[in-house]
């Protein structure tokens, strides 16, 4: 019986969708923010002033109950909310946002800006506990600065990028809290994620399916933090 539940699960339609967009989803949101997020700490790592304030800005969404940023996002991308109001004022069709092909990118863009600002803190943290010496001494040598990013910064923080990248797809599979009160149980067919699976066969009393889904996803999540760790651990080998 427990081989048929895999078996099943593997031909459901709503399982693989669900699985499909999760794929997309981590493969657009987790390298999306990692680049900004290493961008903003580099921006904020050259001195600027004003830097306990931008600190407090970019934490500022962790802060605040998702329920108030949803309706935010509500009232922005809503078929007659505020971004559809602006194209019509420039005479463009209003776009349903949250329940089109453009659902995908708004829930990616909704990720990265409650969790943006986390991840700029902890690689602020690593570009701080770079030694000032080794610049000074790279740039007396005749370095520039992608010399100095490539040798020097980027060796140093790779140990906090890895951890930062780890704790980018487990909030990625967080997301369905957004999705959920955004679109509903049943959302857009590109923002159908496993969460969204999980939680409606386990609302149906499907438990069969729901644990062999569990399960599943369960061991790809493993094999892929092992992979992870095998990867972090050969480039810190390479670097020493």
């Amino acid at each position: 019986m427990g081989l048929k539940n895999f078996e099943s699960l593997l031909r459901s339609e709503s399982f693989l969708l669900a699985a499909k967009n999760t794929l997309i989803f981590n493969a657009i949101g987790v390298p999306l923010i990692m680049l900004l997020s290493l961008g903003f700490a580099l921006l904020l790592n050259t001195g600027i002033k004003g830097l306990s304030f931008y600190r407090s800005c970019f934490i500022l969404p962790l802060v605040v109950p998702v329920a108030s940023v949803i309706l935010v996002w509500q009232i922005l991308f809503h078929e007659h909310g505020a971004l559809s109001q602006l194209l019509q004022h420039f005479g463009l069709p209003a776009v349903d946002w949250i329940n089109s092909k453009w659902s995908l990118a708004v829930l990616v863009l909704l990720y990265i800006w409650k969790n943006c600002g986390y991840n700029v803190v902890l690689f602020l943290a690593g570009l701080n506990s770079i030694p000032r010496e080794y610049y000074e001494s790279a740039r007396i040598d005749g370095a520039g600065l992608w010399t100095c990013f490539t040798q020097i910064t980027l060796p140093f923080i790779t140990p906090t990028g890895f951890f930062v990248l780890v704790l980018s797809i487990i909030n990625s599979l967080k997301v369905f809290r957004e999705s959920y009160q955004l679109a509903g149980n049943y959302p857009d067919m590109h923002i159908y994620m496993l969460q969204n699976f999980m939680n409606n066969n386990f609302a149906n009393l499907n438990y069969q399916r729901l644990s062999a889904a569990a399960f599943l996803i369960f061991v790809v999540i493993g094999l892929m933090v092992l992979v992870l760790f095998r990867f972090e651990s050969r480039i810190g080998r390479d670097l020493e």
